[in-house]
This record gives structure tokens, C-alpha cells and sequence, in this order.
């Protein structure tokens, strides 16, 4: 699960126009109170602006090129973080792993940042991470991690 995450494999994943589609039917759709605290996402911010930036993208929509095709080192280019690509497939655990630890060997570029930041500074970037994401998509996230909690 966490090469799928730190390095883009998941080349089948939906666009978010029909993700988008699948969940919300029109205007009866609710509001979502996401519950993300705003100082945690400004610090998330800065922690990204500092660190993540220059791979991931400004608010997380990557870098030129296709991020599921590997590179000429046969590995996965660093995928947007936003709706665009699939990072909100997977749970919060699996994201605080994959800032933790980094790219599985050979599969991608990213460090591991475990002792480089602090636990509540990567806890920040996925609050950070999470608020970049559309309301429909927020929406499929937040079920998807519900039922990780189930098992």
C-alpha cells in the first residue's frame, strides 16, 4: 500500500470529474464539515511550502509530466497530492507512513522523513494534505478510512 501511495502505481484510479460524479448527484448534497483544525493545516502548510513543494507542487498538483510513468532510473516521479491523482485512496496511516519513511527501495525518490520532522509535523502535512481535496472526494476519502478503522 505504501509504494501505491509514495510513488503514483495506481494508473487506474478514477478522474475526479467521475469520482466527483459517483458521490454527488446535484445540490442536495450537504456541506462538509471536515473537523481539520485551521492552525494545524497553516502549520502543515509551512512544513510543505518548506519540504514538499519542490517535488509535490504548489497546493499539491504536481510537477510536469505524468506521474504514473516511470523514469529513466525506473522510478515513479512524485505524484500531485490534490484530486488530481490518487493519495486520498489511502488512510491516514498509510499517508503518515509514506512521509515517514519514504519511497520503498528502487520505487520512487521520496526521503524518509522520519527524524528530520517531527511526528506533529508530518500529522500537519496530511491535515494540510486533506484540506487541498473537493468536498465529493473528501467524502469518498473519509468512508474509505472509516472502514480501514473496521479492521
Amino acid at each position: 500500500m505504501l509504494a501505491a501511495l509514495a510513488l503514483g502505481a495506481c494508473d487506474k484510479s478514477p478522474e475526479p470529474a467521475q469520482t466527483h460524479e459517483a458521490v454527488a448527484s446535484g445540490s442536495d448534497v450537504a456541506p462538509l464539515d471536515r473537523n481539520l483544525d485551521p492552525a494545524q493545516i497553516a502549520r502543515g502548510l509551512a512544513v510543505y511550502k518548506q519540504h514538499c513543494v519542490e517535488c509535490h507542487g504548489v497546493a499539491g498538483t504536481g510537477l510536469p509530466g505524468d506521474w504514473r510513468v516511470r523514469d529513466a532510473e525506473g522510478k515513479y516521479p512524485p505524484p500531485p497530492l490534490d484530486d488530481s491523482a490518487h493519495v486520498w485512496h489511502h488512510p491516514t496511516t498509510v499517508l503518515l507512513e509514506a512521509i515517514r519513511d519514504g519511497s520503498p527501495q528502487g520505487e520512487g525518490n521520496m526521503p524518509a522523513w522520519k527524524g528530520r520532522l517531527s511526528e506533529q509535523e508530518m500529522q500537519d502535512v496530511v491535515a494540510y494534505i486533506k484540506s487541498l481535496w473537493s468536498d465529493q472526494v473528501y467524502r469518498l476519502w473519509l468512508k474509505m478510512e472509516q472502514q480501514s478503522r473496521e479492521f
